[in-house]
């Protein structure tokens, strides 16, 4: 799944993990994770996550790699925040469909400033800001890759979160039936 900050990415990898007996692998809690386990990463990731900042390649891939890597052993897996760049998009092994979650910018901001999840990267309208600029910098690109593999479906997320997971699950019904 691939959506601005505040696109549901969340809501729906769950919703879609959950119908097709999958985990929902999210990087952002899967580093915010590594960010509260004390542990040396943890301490690197804290700040960065904190400043609404993409976390660099290198600390995103050795933290979220490994449970990729598991995810993929076990025969599939909902993703959701990874990958955020180009290079990213390269370590994964076979896609086979995209969901691009699309939100307006000012809509994004409401469901973040909205939101009370105890996420500091939520709370200020700064770094509000800089997640919405790093998204259109770093991972928007990924779109036109996507789309020009033919594997990307984009889905309207403003509308009832309801009406998202049935145009979501469609997408991955008719994905499902060209395999």
């Amino acid at each position: 799944m691939l959506g601005a900050p505040g696109s549901g990415k969340g809501t729906q990898g769950d919703r879609v993990a959950a119908e097709l007996g999958v985990p929902h692998l999210s990087s952002g809690a899967i580093l915010r994770a590594e960010a509260r386990s004390g542990s040396e990463l943890g301490r690197r990731l804290a700040p960065l996550l904190e400043g609404g900042d993409l976390v660099p390649e290198d600390l995103t891939d050795a933290v979220v790699g490994p449970v990729i890597a598991a995810a993929e052993g076990e025969g599939g897996y909902v993703l959701d925040g990874y990958p955020r760049t180009l290079t990213q998009a390269g370590h994964l092994q076979e896609v086979d469909l995209v969901i691009h979650l699309a939100l307006p910018d000012d809509v994004a901001r409401a469901r973040l400033a909205a939101r009370d999840e105890g996420r500091a990267d939520d709370a200020d309208p700064d770094v509000i800001a800089r997640r919405l600029e790093v998204y259109h910098e770093e991972t928007a690109p990924l779109l036109d890759l996507y789309e020009q593999q033919g594997r990307l479906v984009t889905v309207d997320a403003d509308q009832p979160p309801d009406r998202v997971t049935a145009a979501v699950e469609a997408a991955v019904t008719r994905s499902a039936r060209r395999a």
